[in-house]
């Protein structure tokens, strides 16, 4: 599949995706009510369908949740002008950025009720740059172990064609969340 072809598909699930949200894309935070009722793979899959909020930072930064799995968390960006540095490439924040949030969310897709989770420790590494004209990109983070204190995971962001712009690993500190 070209480059074209593959950026288009991409696009095309975004939109699908979009247009599939009964309550838009809606930013903000979820109540630890919430947490401690459902599983952290119920929470991301309800987020996926609109059904609970994207974090402000996801909206931020412009990336969203396109695919959740126990263990496995795919999201798309496309990086804008806002966050470009003065040499016209994305800043290496948005790699972060995003980077954290596919490894954070496929960490969280493997969470019990009642239990959150805090990145104790991301490592980025950029292998090529990022201008806006890409159009989309993708970070996909994968559970490398899961503990019952403790998790690692990596991620990766690629462009639609196929080229590896950054990876990450993560480790995070599993928490508990209270109802009360």
């Amino acid at each position: 599949m070209s480059t074209n072809d593959t950026l288009a598909r991409w696009i095309e699930e975004e939109n699908a995706l979009l247009a599939g949200m009964k309550n838009g894309r809606a930013s903000g935070f979820l109540s630890p009510k919430q947490i401690s009722s459902m599983s952290g793979l119920e929470i991301m899959q309800a987020v996926r369908r609109g059904d609970l909020p994207s974090g402000p930072m996801a909206v931020t930064m412009n990336y969203m949740l396109m695919e959740i799995e126990s263990g496995r968390a795919v999201l798309q960006g496309h990086p804008t002008e806002a966050v470009l540095n003065v040499q016209g490439s994305v800043h290496g924040g948005w790699f972060s950025s995003i980077l954290d949030g596919a490894v954070g969310n496929a960490i969280h897709s493997m969470l019990p009720a009642g239990k959150g989770y805090a990145t104790l420790d991301l490592s980025v590494k950029m292998t090529r740059a990022i201008s806006p004209s890409v159009g989309r990109v993708r970070a996909v983070g994968t559970v490398i172990q899961m503990g019952r204190k403790v998790a690692t995971a990596e991620g990766k962001i690629l462009g639609p064609d196929g080229k590896l712009h950054a990876f990450a690993t993560t480790t995070c500190m599993i928490l508990d969340v209270n109802a009360d």
